[in-house]
């Protein structure tokens, strides 16, 4: 959520960037000013009713102790009339701050000046490209195939156990499955994130505090009973660990890494596209969330794209890296690096991360703060980035990785699953 302050003194910047993401609504910008002033006015009169109030009480007070119990009397009449006033006062500025969060929420997140304009994933901009895409032969197959083929992962029975879109590992495909997972901990920790378990499911709070509420509400499952929500990514809860938080610049930067099952009902996703692990509603996925300084975190970012980079260089796997157009933001982001990486048997590139500042929308929301040294309360800045999702990065091992022997494994990888070879 956009701060008061900043939309007051940026409004014509404001409106302009805004419609990168195809968001050319300033009337909505407008009310909220106009809303804020009125808030912002009806706040002053009611303290200043308050201040009187308190005024007329002590005069009432010494008028009783210095037997001028007539006019207490008249000053306690004027006293009532002055409560329903307030009372009056009070309600309008409650019924003023809520109609003005309200719009506030429908605002989405300006994107960065580097972000290009455009309104669908094909305006989004390449800005690097590593790896060599290999060459399979004739018989290569895709990866729901190669799963079949080598016992690894029945798409079958997790429709039989749940419904489509949840798989069921086995074998050699649990064990890379979990060897990943511990991979992927394992590089982040050694890069200073501090390793987190975290709830996989929060309630509506921790999903508005990160901006999955309301916005992607549909896509998220709902536990109706206790009003929870099953997490989408471990960013809704590491994040929200710092949720109403007032830090001290000396506790900052803080790196966090956590993995957790992650659930998106997908809904209305259907075709070739999203066949066997391409879309799923139930997966895996190793998350680092970073809360910086504002000063520092265009280099954290830049920092948190390099760490994936080398990852996906010891995976040994084709990738590129894609800046998001404004249409093709997130309603929270600011800036977002996509990370693909080329599946040869599909030929098609697969999205496996998303790296993420969110400047200071999320901390508005989360009312989490700093103090700077010189003791001022400041909004933090948070990021965010997949290191990484699983089903996608397996599915590219599965792919590129196929020989006629067999699905050689990435050396990287080996001390962690215990083979070098699926056969």
């Amino acid at each position: 959520m956009l701060a008061l302050q900043y939309i007051r003194e940026n409004k014509e910047t404001l409106i302009e960037g805004l419609k990168k993401r195809g968001f050319d609504s300033p009337e909505v910008i407008d009310q909220i000013i106009l809303l804020d002033h009125e808030r912002r006015s009806k706040q002053t009169e009611l303290d200043a009713q308050l201040a009187a109030s308190n005024q007329m009480a002590k005069e009432i007070g010494v008028l009783f102790k210095t037997g001028e119990v007539e006019k207490a009397n008249v000053l306690k009449g004027k006293s009532a009339a002055s409560k329903g006033i307030t009372k009056k006062l009070q309600e309008e500025l409650q019924e003023t701050t809520e109609r003005l969060f309200e719009l506030r929420t429908q605002v989405p997140n300006q994107p960065h000046e580097s972000v290009p304009a455009g309104s669908t994933e094909e305006d989004n901009e390449e800005i690097f490209k590593a790896g060599t895409i290999p060459k399979l032969d004739s018989q290569a197959l895709p990866h729901w195939e190669l799963a079949s083929k080598y016992d690894l992962i029945d798409f079958e029975l997790g429709t039989k156990i749940t419904g489509a879109g949840f798989p069921v590992y086995k074998g050699k495909g649990a064990r890379l499955q979990r060897g990943l997972i511990n991979y992927f901990l394992d590089r982040n920790t050694a890069a200073g994130y501090q390793e987190i378990q975290v709830p996989h499911l929060v309630n509506e709070a921790s999903g508005f505090g990160t901006g999955q509420l309301p916005d992607k509400e549909g896509q998220m499952y709902h536990v109706q009973n206790d009003n929870l929500y099953l997490i989408p990514t471990a960013e809704v809860p590491l994040t929200n660990l710092y949720r109403n938080r007032l830090l001290n610049v000396s506790d900052l930067p803080i790196a966090m890494t956590g993995y957790t099952p992650c659930f998106r009902r997908e809904a209305g996703s259907y075709g070739a596209h999203v066949r066997g692990l391409n879309r799923l509603h139930q997966f895996d996925k190793v998350e680092i969330v970073r809360i910086e300084e504002p000063k520092n975190a265009m280099e954290a970012l830049e920092g948190m794209v390099a760490h994936v980079k080398s990852i996906l260089n010891e995976l040994e796997l084709p990738y590129r890296i894609l800046r998001l157009c404004g249409g093709d933001l997130g309603f929270t982001s600011a800036l977002t690096y996509d990370f693909e990486i080329y599946s040869t048997a599909q030929e098609r590139w697969l999205e496996i991360s998303s790296v993420s500042t969110f400047d200071g929308f999320q901390a508005e929301r989360l009312q989490l703060r700093y103090k700077d040294k010189e003791g001022k309360k400041q909004s933090v800045h948070t990021l965010n980035g997949s290191s990484l999702a699983l089903p996608r990065v397996m599915a590219g091992l599965l792919e590129n990785c196929q020989t006629p022997e067999g699905i050689q494994i990435p050396k990287a990888l080996i001390p962690f699953v215990g083979f070098d070879r699926i056969q």
